[in-house]
């Protein structure tokens, strides 16, 4: 696990600053404390930092082929480099180290743009190949791994793990991207390919990026997307052993490393499965790590040591207290964009505490989405059946009108919450999904934003992004509709930003096997009465697992990685709430209407509703503009020392 920058200049071969490319690649020595090494020609320059994770002694970065006319910085791991070097050395290649690296210089030699498709793994690289004086830079299927870049009026392209890179050059203009802003407000963050920031930009899961020198713009092409195609045959038994076969083969491929290895543990349905096959194929016990909450509604850790228990793991807890909420101006540094998922100080938390023991982390993220988890995709099957049984005709109107009149009930019991239904129901499959999982709604933005912002955005609605991609899912299927949205949004812009920034904050390489690319493409043949059957979500992941997991963690309310933000904003947090939202950092925006930032500080405080995510997201955005966009290109992250066993 690596971090990655680099300059280009498309139109010549001028002289790179060695002095700028060296702060570029130091501002992300927490990426990669163990080496930094940089390359520079006429018209190139690469940085990389690198953690040692595999081919210690010979691996480092960046690295060439034979005669030294391909040369590659490269973040991630290719899963099978090992069966792909025998391949390259019988097509005449000489292999001078053991590292997956080196793979890629001759991949690119043999197979030019299509190397990407033997890849597997999690990965984002570029590569510059003299004789065809081009560039070319890719990003794993599911974005696991970033890649930031901004081109400059100069036509220097610069290129980054994290835009702390990039923006360290100092020749970037830091004018912020409304449409961004508006897709945070909705989403919690920018989806790709935008970046908060107006000039610069994220490759998209699965594209690669080729430039050739003289060229006017670059050309960026898709290399991969999943298809839920819902056709496949097999019955539950046979999908239950495949599976588990599937959920072997994942593993074992990311359990190789020539450094302490462990676990995140949970206590969930994805992180405990992933445990029990480490288990099965360990000779030694594997290393677990797991955060506890001092508030007992958010404390899964009971359920963690009864999978610890069953494994003989070597279990390691920390507890988190509810005040745990220093972290929120450390966080806007390390995400470099406003990033609005409370859950990021736990996972920085268990970040923090796996590093102590271990450089790498097998971890159960992307089960949710790979098979069917999130209770919102029950939610979304029960509207999608009340959507058919009424015409549009009817529907829309009837329902809107629900909407608008219902109260919002963050009190009532759960039954009576009724007016996201109701407001759901009068939109399309599309819309509702994305009204479903908004931070803060149309009604709300349009309260939030001044007639000068919503100018700027001129017409702009984050629903776009879903949109888009819905408009190439290939497939009418609700369940699967749903899976694909969150795999091009939720999954790369939340869930892989969270864990790749607060893990490499620590020097800690997390590896996903539930995200393994084959895995996924292979879900996608199965039909949605395997992942979601009544009101069970991960089906066939459960039933597989039976053998494996007591029913207590298989089938017990599914709780997930959350903070008592509520609590903190009417208690600990109520001043510094009120200061933030209300102070003058986001009025000098002149972008959020104050009467509106009054009621909804006023209103929660008060306890009359709950708006603790929609707090929680301005709180970031201030702490955003205060750290990042106010204070420069900033120090690197700074690595704490920490002591393996």
């Amino acid at each position: 696990m690596c971090g990655i920058t680099g300059i280009f200049d498309t139109r010549s071969g001028s002289a790179i600053e060695r002095a700028v490319l060296q702060r570029m690649n130091d501002s992300q020595h927490h990426r990669g404390p163990d080496e930094g090494s940089l390359h520079l020609e006429p018209g190139l320059g690469f940085g990389h930092r690198r953690l040692s994770i595999i081919d210690i002694a010979t691996g480092q970065q960046p690295l060439f082929n034979e005669d030294g006319s391909v040369v590659v910085v490269f973040n991630g791991e290719i899963y099978n480099y090992q069966s792909l070097i025998p391949e390259l050395q019988a097509l005449g290649h000489v292999f001078h180290t053991r590292s997956d690296t080196e793979v890629i210089v001759h991949a690119w030699e043999s197979w030019g743009p299509d190397c990407v498709q033997r890849f597997r793994g999690m990965f984002a690289f570029a590569l510059w190949d003299r004789n065809q004086q081009t560039l070319f830079m890719a990003r794993d299927r599911l974005g696991v791994k970033p890649l930031h870049y901004t081109v400059l009026d100069n036509g220097q392209l610069l290129f980054g793990s994290e835009l702390k890179s990039v923006l360290a050059h100092g020749g970037m203009r830091r004018d912020l991207d409304p449409l961004a802003v508006e897709e945070y407000f909705a989403l919690g963050y920018a989806a790709e390919p935008r970046t908060v920031f107006a000039q610069a930009f994220k490759l998209p899961p699965g594209h690669t990026l080729t430039w050739r020198r003289g060229q006017a713009a670059p050309v960026i092409r898709e290399f991969w997307d999943v298809r839920f195609t819902g056709d496949n045959p097999i019955s539950e038994q046979d999908a239950c052993a495949e599976l588990t076969a599937r959920l072997q083969e994942s593993v074992r491929l990311r359990m190789i490393a020539e450094v302490p290895l462990g676990a995140f543990l949970s206590g969930g349905v994805d992180s405990s499965a992933v445990v029990a096959v480490m288990a099965g194929q360990s000779s030694e016990p594997v290393n677990t790590c797991s955060i506890g909450f001092a508030d007992p509604k958010f404390n899964e850790s009971a359920f963690a040591q009864t999978v610890a228990d069953r494994y003989r793991t070597q279990h390691r807890l920390e507890v988190v207290q509810s005040d745990d909420f220093d972290l929120i101006d450390m966080l806007a540094r390390l995400y470099d964009e406003p990033y609005a998922d409370s859950s990021a100080i736990p996972t920085y938390r268990v970040c923090q505490l796996a590093r102590k023991h271990v450089t790498v982390a097998l971890s159960g993220d992307g089960g949710d989405e790979g098979f069917g988890g999130y209770r919102r995709y029950r939610m979304h099957l029960m509207e999608e059946r009340m959507r058919a049984s009424l015409p549009e005709a009817v529907r829309k109107p009837l329902f809107g009108v629900l909407g608008r009149i219902y109260p919002k009930a963050d009190w009532a019991p759960r039954m009576f919450r009724a007016k996201t239904t109701f407001e759901g129901m009068a939109r399309s499959s599309v819309q509702a999904y994305f009204h479903s999982v908004s931070i803060l709604r149309a009604p709300m933005r349009e309260r939030l934003f001044t007639h000068k912002f919503k100018h700027e955005l001129a017409g702009y609605n984050a629903l776009e992004v879903f949109e888009r991609h819905a408009a190439k899912a290939g497939t009418d299927d609700p369940l699967s509709l749903v899976q694909y949205l969150d795999m091009k949004t939720y999954l790369v812009g939340d869930i892989n930003t969270k864990v790749d920034r607060a893990s490499m904050a620590h020097s800690l390489e997390v590896r996903e096997p539930l995200m393994d690319h084959e895995l996924i493409e292979w879900l996608g043949t199965l039909p949605a009465s395997l992942k979601v059957r009544g009101q069970e979500g991960k089906y066939l992941l459960k039933k597989a697992m039976e053998p494996l997991l007591p029913n207590d963690v298989l089938y017990r309310p599914k709780m997930g990685f959350a903070v008592p933000l509520a609590g903190w904003f009417r208690g600990p947090l109520k001043a510094r709430v009120r200061e933030a939202v209300l102070g003058p950092r986001l009025a000098d925006t002149g972008w959020f209407n104050r009467d509106y930032l009054s009621h909804l500080v006023n209103a929660h405080q008060s306890g009359a509703s709950d708006y603790s995510a929609p707090l929680w997201t301005l709180m970031m955005f201030e702490a955003f503009l205060r750290q990042v966009v106010d204070g420069g290109a900033g120090p690197a992250i700074s690595v704490p020392q920490v002591a393996t066993a």
